[in-house]
């Protein structure tokens, strides 16, 4: 699997408008710098909370309180970070997921270098969720490209530009962004980068 290099995302930034040490800095904090395992899959990180909010209009009460107990480290109703497994061992979590329902297991993952939710597929540029998978699949460069047009869709590129970090933190990975330094940690990688792309 061909990997982006630096310049490269800098480049394809720039054409886009992009402060190029701010595209970085995320690229670094969301999958320290690449978007796929040594086995080749796209890295992901399943969100069982999200998983649960997908299925509870498709499913009754009862029904999703069987799953939340059969599956607690798939289905569970608020976030939890020691469900993690990490790496590879996430898709086995996405694989139980799959088997209940494909099409919010795949929505409820985050999905490559920059770990674009799949529930924004559409925001992406995607007519579906599939479309948005194998292009997450494909390259490094598709992965760039479905974030590019996130970040245009939702307004993000002038946070990322103007480096308001707790701004930015907030709209790409919510609202308890400050628990985790997520705004911090963007910052730190900005200034690592700052100097050389510019």
């Amino acid at each position: 699997m061909e990997k982006l290099t630096n310049e490269k995302i800098a480049d394809i930034a720039r054409e886009n408008k992009i402060d190029p040490a701010a595209l970085l800095a995320v690229k670094d904090v969301e999958s320290n710098g690449g978007g796929f395992l040594p086995t080749g899959k796209p890295k992901i990180l399943f969100e069982g909370h999200i998983f649960y909010r997908l299925l509870t209009p498709l499913l009754n009460l009862a029904r999703l309180n069987q799953l939340c107990k059969q599956y607690p480290n798939v289905v569970y109703p608020t976030w939890n970070r020691s469900k993690y497994f990490g790496g590879e061992r996430e898709y086995l979590r996405l694989t139980t997921a799959i088997n209940i329902n494909r099409a919010a297991a795949l929505k409820s993952a985050s999905w490559g270098m920059f770990q674009v939710m799949g529930m924004n597929y559409a925001q992406c540029g995607c007519k579906d969720i599939e479309e948005f998978v194998d292009k997450m699949k494909s390259s490094e460069e598709d992965q760039l490209m479905l974030t590019i047009k996130f970040l245009k869709n939702n307004h993000l590129c002038d946070d990322l530009n103007n480096h308001n970090w707790a701004s930015f933190a907030r709209s790409y990975n919510g609202p308890s962004y400050a628990t985790n330094k997520y705004d911090t940690k963007l910052a730190q990688a900005y200034s690592k980068y700052k100097d050389t792309y510019k």
